[in-house]
């Protein structure tokens, strides 16, 4: 079986080329056939080759399959090959499963769409990117996936392209993100010319052996590797893109958010770690981004109207929970919560697209209400997911893994007490804006009629969804459970252990309750500010100071505001000073001559066909006269 992972990336990237191809004869049947069917054919392939290395682990607790050289020159020769190992079984199984249970959603989702073969195109091509980016066994590889995904996230976000709007959101993602792809290139350039390779097992072990913890070069590889991340991430300071990138389908935010993209930077750290594990500063500075993020996005979430830029902010927020997970060494945490993650995110992105259509179209959460008796489905299924990003004890997955996190913020070596206050806090507001969504668009007063109720198309895949947010944590207990943990001694095979120090509050009883109490406390803060003092809450809004700091936190704490002036305005002035520079005229000359010998050369086509021959045959002369006096 584990011959066939080629057949993983290589079953949607067919679909893409299909579609591209056939696109516009094919029925929007057979397009949904084409374009969902070959990400499910990936997602069963993938499930049965990672069963197979499950159940029977290859020497090496690996699997790497060479297909051919890319190419060879300057001692340079990365091959097309496919590495899979315990973090990569994760990531490859949650991409195709989620992915396909996205791409069927859309089938209906987008189904009166004009340009609907044009959609599963970019969605194809996305999800193979991705494939490609988890797989590779070398890190040129990995890069031509990470291209692949900014790439398809422009596209994706500008899709709906006669709205000016959506245009510039696409354009912002991609050059928001281009700056931290920057960072990643010159730290490939920086990892070859020191080490003298990009294959990925190979580079770790040369620079285990060669580099000192805290020497320049590791520091300085593991920062740029981490600004890399950072940008695609979406974690501060280059978080900007993401809130704009709901212009987009819902389809789109869902994959996006949940199986793709976003979490293309939490992959690649992982699977560098030997890197950051020489660089403890870079750790450092990463476990206090991700926890300067992770509230950051939270508080933003809380003044946010559009239902899906609330999503949008509580990706950014618990993004950042894993980049804490991974700056205090607990490698296999973040990829835990990344697992349970993408089950609930997804959920509640095809949670609100469903409510969204239903409405018409309306994204204004104060413009809903009473949504639980018309959409029963949407309703329990978003509470799950909701109940699941907020981590409720026991019944969700979302508290298993981020209830591990909070405690490995202090129970690790790198971990401190003001780590694990910060994560303690961001548990908080994510339990308060995750049901402030609740009550705000399910309870109190209908404001909008339901015009479409969903079919079973956009159903399913929430049911399915639903379930895994309740049980998709049962694969790493803590200890007070029983503390089973079948997921972390699998991990185990590819990641580092985390070393602990605080093992009384990591595996007491006493340090999940903290957290229990301030998630609850979360929950119920929001019951009685938007379910039973609603009205007062709306009159306490409006007060001078509570709405400044609401249009400060809707507005994202102004970043845009400030890059607006740091770099946009500074360019576009150059731009208008440096229009009559030397450079333009120079290429308008060129322009200018050419025309002219266009001219000239067009005159000459007369429609005489004697003075052809007789300049066919002048030609012809002075080529052998050429030839004879030479």
């Amino acid at each position: 079986m584990l011959r066939l992972l080629w057949l993983i990336p290589a079953l949607p990237a067919a679909g893409f080329v299909v579609l591209v191809v056939l696109g516009r004869r094919l029925s929007r049947t057979a397009v949904a056939v084409v374009g969902a069917g070959s990400v499910g054919l990936s997602a069963l392939v993938a499930l049965a080759v990672c069963l197979d290395f499950i159940a029977s682990p290859p020497p090496g607790d690996a699997y790497r399959q060479v297909l051919w050289t890319w190419f060879d020159t300057g001692g340079l020769a990365p091959r097309i090959a496919f590495y899979l190992d315990a973090v990569s079984v994760v990531f490859v199984l949650v991409i195709t499963g989620v992915g396909f249970l996205i791409h069927l959603y859309s089938t209906e989702y987008m189904e009166e769409d004009e340009a609907f073969a044009r959609f599963f195109i970019y969605m194809n091509l996305f999800v193979a990117s991705m494939l490609v980016l988890v797989l590779a066994d070398n890190l040129l590889l990995l890069y031509l996936g990470w291209e692949g995904v900014g790439l398809c996230s422009y596209l994706l976000i500008s899709f709906w392209q006669r709205d000016v709007g959506n245009v510039y959101a696409g354009r912002k993602a991609f050059i928001v993100t281009r700056v931290g792809d920057t960072a990643l290139i010159v730290g490939l350039f920086l990892l070859f010319t020191q080490l003298h390779t990009l294959d990925i097992q190979p580079l770790m072990e040369d620079a285990a052996a060669e580099w000192a913890a805290g020497s320049g070069f590791a520091v300085a590889a593991a920062a740029l590797l981490l600004g890399g991340a950072v940008g695609k991430s979406a974690q501060l300071p280059l978080q900007t893109w993401l809130p704009d990138a709901m212009a987009g389908p819902t389809p789109v935010s869902a994959l996006i958010h949940a199986a793709t993209m976003v979490t293309a930077g939490v992959y690649l750290i992982a699977r560098t770690n030997v890197l950051f594990s020489l660089a403890p500063d870079v750790r450092l500075a990463m476990a206090v981004v991700g926890t300067a993020t992770l509230l950051y996005a939270g508080f933003s979430a809380l003044a946010q109207r559009d239902i899906k830029r609330v999503l949008a902010y509580s990706t950014i927020s618990q993004i950042g929970y894993m980049f804490l997970a991974l700056g205090v060494s607990g490698w296999s945490a973040a990829v835990f919560h990344f697992m349970t993650h993408a089950f609930f995110k997804a959920l509640l992105f095809l949670g609100a697209g469903v409510v969204i259509e239903a409405l018409g179209g309306e994204h204004d959460i104060f413009r809903m209400g009473g949504l639980r008796r018309r959409l029963p489905g949407a309703f329990w299924t978003f509470v799950i997911g909701a109940a699941a990003l907020a981590a409720l004890p026991i019944v969700t997955a979302g508290f298993y893994s981020k209830d591990l996190i909070v405690a490995t913020s202090w129970a690790s070596v790198d971990g401190s007490v003001w780590l694990w206050l910060g994560a303690l806090a961001g548990a908080f507001v994510t339990s308060l804006y995750a049901f402030r969504l609740v009550f705000v668009v399910f309870f109190g007063q209908e404001h909008t009629a339901v015009t479409r109720p969903p079919r079973w198309r956009l159903q399913l895949p929430l049911i399915v969804l639903g379930a895994f947010s309740v049980v998709g944590g049962l694969v790493w207990l803590p200890e007070w459970m029983g503390g089973s943990h079948p997921l972390a001694t699998f991990l185990e095979t590819a990641l580092p252990e985390t070393r602990l120090v605080h093992d009384a509050l990591a595996e007491s009883v006493a340090g999940t309750a903290v957290a229990v109490v301030v998630v609850l406390s979360g929950i119920g803060l929001a019951y009685l500010l938007w379910l039973r003092g609603r009205a007062a809450t709306a009159a306490f809004a409006v007060r001078p100071v509570p709405r400044a700091v609401a249009a400060f936190w809707l507005a994202g704490w102004s970043f845009d505001w400030l890059y607006e002036r740091l770099f946009v305005l500074p360019v576009k002035w150059f731009a208008r000073v440096a229009r009559d520079d030397l450079v333009d005229p120079a290429f308008t000359g060129l322009a200018w001559l050419n025309v002219q010998a266009w001219r000239a050369l067009s005159a000459s086509q007369n429609g005489l066909l004697r003075l052809y021959v007789g300049v066919a045959g002048a030609g012809v002369v002075l080529i052998l006269a050429l030839v004879i006096l030479r």
